[in-house]
């Protein structure tokens, strides 16, 4: 690497993902550079959200290692890890907000449990981070109060409470309208712009990953193992891989077939939108 190169942000080094003897995904190799929003990408059970886990530590990997900053995260200690995760945000794909709390509630909790803040302080960076995403005014409002969209947004700013380097999302516009999605999409891109964080996705819609999207890997299932990483639009031109360029073109009406769609038999165990 030149000296002049940019230190990866985050880097997957020879990563194997299994249940016992079963292989998800093997060999994986690749770096997210600072500022990228990265998709992860590849036909459905075929280990995206599988590898999101790993990233974050929910699961140990079977072999290889997961780098933030030049740090191994996967080979750090317990409480070395949790210093390290204390910069990231996280948004699941139900929005995983807490339903007996408000919004309010919800956003300050990061907050109350890892800041020195206080309660004034707490309430008035609540009320910033939900004026970033649109919500201002809804503090005393409950989940169930407001659309889905809106709960989507919402658990963004949770995301953002701690002002993360590092944005995860899994699957950020699942079950959204097209118009809610696109709207979902632009205030993603506008939060990595003004606070500068680094965005990891998984999502399978076309319409996001290319809307938006900077880098992405594409994991397989049948082969088990990355067969592309780069700018989605160039992989969808130009990829010496068939099946990722018909997974890249599923939408464009000319490519009716179901290559890259094919789910693992028996595969990764995807990350649900439970509560953290």
């Amino acid at each position: 690497m030149s000296a002049l190169s940019p230190q990866p942000h985050i880097q997957i080094s020879q990563l194997t993902m299994a249940y016992g003897s079963f292989i998800i995904q093997r060999d994986l190799d690749f770096a997210i550079n600072r500022g990228d929003i990265f998709v992860i990408m590849g036909g459905s059970g075929c280990g995206k959200s599988t590898l999101l886990r790993h990233m974050l530590g929910l699961i140990s990997p079977a072999s290889g290692d997961v780098l933030y900053n030049g740090r191994n995260f996967t080979r750090a200690s317990a409480a070395e890890q949790d210093v390290m995760r204390r910069r990231w945000g996280i948004s699941y794909q139900s929005g995983g907000l807490f339903s007996a709390m408000t919004l309010a509630e919800n956003i300050s909790l990061p907050l109350q449990l890892y800041s020195a803040y206080q309660a004034a302080d707490i309430a008035e960076i609540v009320a910033y981070k939900l004026a970033l995403v649109g919500l201002d005014g809804y503090q005393d409002y409950y989940p169930s109060e407001i659309s889905g969209g809106m709960c989507k947004r919402a658990a963004l700013a949770r995301a953002i409470a701690l002002d993360p380097e590092i944005l995860f999302f899994d699957e950020p516009s699942a079950g959204l309208d097209p118009i809610s999605s696109r709207l979902l999409d632009n205030l993603i891109v506008q939060l990595k712009e003004s606070t500068g964080a680094t965005v990891v996705m998984v999502t399978h819609e076309l319409a996001s990953i290319f809307e938006i999207a900077t880098n992405s890997v594409y994991l397989d299932a049948d082969s088990r193992t990355m067969l592309a990483y780069g700018d989605p639009r160039e992989l969808r031109d130009h990829s010496e891989q068939p099946v990722v360029r018909q997974f890249l073109a599923r939408g464009d009406g000319n490519d009716n077939t179901n290559n890259g769609a094919t789910a693992c038999a028996g595969g990764g165990q995807e990350l649900q939108g439970s509560n953290p």
